[in-house]
């Protein structure tokens, strides 16, 4: 089971979130679901499940979600909007040049692009994001980009 916020939209003092829960069962059924919180109550926008569904099924499916829900839930209702940032938390000074080393290797190591993954592990942009790979290149935690000559 698990459920993580995907997004959340704000207009004046209301606010809407979108949450993505996932159910793994004994026997290997999966149910996945895109549930939205609002001030009206929570709605299940999508649900897609494998194997299928059957009316009985549907009406307990609220029961199902219910728990996971209310516990994703609770704290972000509970919390109060601290700060209008898009941007995750980012530690600065050599330990966030150590996680931006460690996002870069792990790109590389995939075969992905490792200055995108820097942007959306910092929630910079390119050229911020660049300076910071060149700032975790000076401390050493990553191989320098030319030989010098």
């Amino acid at each position: 089971m698990s459920v993580r916020q995907t997004w959340v939209v704000r207009e004046g003092s209301d606010a809407a979130s979108w949450f993505d829960v996932r159910l793994s069962f004994a026997d290997g059924a999966r149910l996945e679901a895109l549930a939205v919180l609002s001030r009206h109550g929570v709605r299940v926008e999508d649900v897609r499940a494998r194997p299928p569904l059957s009316l009985d099924d549907l009406s307990v499916l609220a029961e199902w979600l219910e728990h996971p829900l209310f516990h994703a839930c609770a704290p972000a209702g509970a919390a109060p909007a601290a700060s209008r940032r898009a941007r995750p938390a980012w530690p600065g000074g050599r330990e966030g040049r150590r996680l931006v080393a460690r996002e870069y290797r792990a790109a590389r190591e995939a075969g992905g692009d490792p200055v995108l993954a820097v942007m959306r592990a910092t929630g910079h942009g390119r050229r911020r994001s660049l300076r910071l790979i060149g700032q975790a290149r000076d401390d050493g935690l990553l191989t320098p980009r030319r030989a010098r000559r």
